[in-house]
């Protein structure tokens, strides 16, 4: 069984789409499987993530950010993939670094998250973005 699912992005930052993934599993499950989710672009990346407190979203972003800034920063003169804009280059850099993929264990009908594990797609890019992630179980 597969899906796809489209996330609108607002910008950099971290966008939860749990419920999404909960629902399909709930419906399409059977007692056991393995769940993987697949983002399909360059620029952006997929996490498992607390989903409690909205400043550890707010820190991850902030320190990515500041770990691989915009090519237009001095620090990041070496790049010569600059013509998409000074975000495109460090967004594929962050998803380099970051999964593009997840599997998760259903166990009667349910994705054996954490209490507290949510799932993300980090945007890497300064626009709003429609993303496309596919899901797989098996």
């Amino acid at each position: 069984m597969h899906a796809s699912f489209e996330i609108d992005t607002h910008g950099p930052g971290l966008t939860e789409f749990t419920d999404r993934i909960t629902r399909w599993v709930r419906e399409a499950a059977s007692d056991e499987a393995l769940l993987t989710l697949f983002v399909r672009h360059t620029s952006c990346s997929l996490l498992i993530q607390e989903n409690a407190d909205p400043e550890v979203q707010t820190d991850l972003a902030a320190y990515f950010h500041r770990l691989v800034p915009a090519s237009n920063d001095p620090s990041m003169a070496y790049l010569t993939h600059t013509y998409e804009g000074p975000d495109d280059m460090p967004g594929h850099i962050k998803a380099a670094l970051l999964p593009t993929s997840l599997q998760i264990p259903v166990i009667d009908g349910r994705m054996t998250l954490g209490t507290w594990q949510g799932i993300y797609l980090f945007e890497h890019r300064t626009r709003p973005h429609r993303r496309e992630v596919v899901g797989l179980l098996r």
